[in-house]
């Protein structure tokens, strides 16, 4: 300090500290400040009055156990498992809505809050008059959305727990995984978010969700379509998240299962990257 202090003529300003970490050192100081954490701060404030709003969407795919899982699956009996093996109807089903946890509480905060943010109340143009750049706003925003997927994801594990729905130690890794289905998710979701005009828009999402929510293999095994509609089946995102929580849960734990895992490391790491160009392509134009 007393160096530099020396050495620097009269009046001229002290140089930026450096920045420490991966990211802030490859990517331009415009860009990246390495503060996306004030993003989860504010979010946190700004819910921390609203909490029933936050948590209401975990109750969604609980009335779904209770009604189906349970009720109906008192009528339909046993169903195959993933190795073969006969599971309750309820034990087959809770898996898959811990993955639907997971993807609602990432992909709806992903989108319609910061559809309203960002169209509406401005808050980024007021974020990048600060050092914070739009990748500290995506990775800020994908990283609320992640402990909000994440909060619902642990509140219906704990749930499955409790009913006796988890028949292996294995789930114990279920909660990770969840986090990482709701990352890919959030990231995917604010992408798709900064080409969204108006609310109308929104159908688009509903349109994408609501299939791939009932045809995922959630509520019956992927041989009750035929060929070519398994195929599509397997391209769906849920799809990959419900058969990594039904391995997990079951105790059917294979190679393949890093595939799915893979699968969502990947979709991540594009989301982050369309949202924060497309961000900075918007906000800083």
């Amino acid at each position: 300090m007393t160096q530099d202090v020396l050495t620097r003529p009269p009046g001229e300003p002290p140089p930026p500290p450096a920045r420490s970490g991966l990211l802030p050192r490859v990517l331009p100081p415009g860009l990246y400040a390495g503060r996306a954490h004030t993003l989860v701060e504010r979010s946190l404030l700004v819910n921390r009055r609203t909490w029933m709003a936050v948590v209401s969407g975990f109750f969604e795919p609980l009335f779904f156990l209770l009604a189906l899982g349970q009720g109906l699956g008192a009528l339909v009996g046993e169903v195959t498992g993933p190795d073969g093996q006969p599971l309750t109807y309820a034990e087959f089903v809770a898996p898959a809505l811990l993955a639907a946890s997971a993807m609602n509480g990432a992909i709806y905060d992903a989108t319609y809050n910061i559809f309203f943010k960002f169209r509406y109340a401005k808050l980024y143009d007021a974020v990048l008059a600060t050092p914070l750049g739009p990748v500290d706003v995506a990775l800020g925003e994908i990283s609320w959305a992640l402990i909000r997927g994440g909060m619902y994801s642990g509140g219906f594990l704990v749930v499955m727990l409790g009913m006796g729905l988890v028949g292996s130690w294995w789930a114990v890794l279920a909660l990770p995984a969840a986090l990482l289905v709701a990352f890919a998710f959030a990231a995917v979701g604010m992408a798709a978010t900064t080409w969204l005009r108006s609310w109308q828009d929104f159908e688009f999402v509903q349109l994408a969700l609501v299939p791939m929510f009932l045809f995922s293999t959630t509520f019956y095994p992927l041989t009750v379509y035929p060929r070519p509609v398994q195929v599509a089946v397997e391209v769906f995102p849920l799809y990959h998240a419900i058969e990594l929580m039904r391995g997990l849960a079951t105790g059917v734990v294979h190679w393949g299962m890093l595939g799915h895992a893979a699968y969502f490391l990947v979709l991540a790491a594009l989301g982050a990257v369309v949202a924060s160009r497309r961000l900075g392509r918007l906000l800083l134009r």
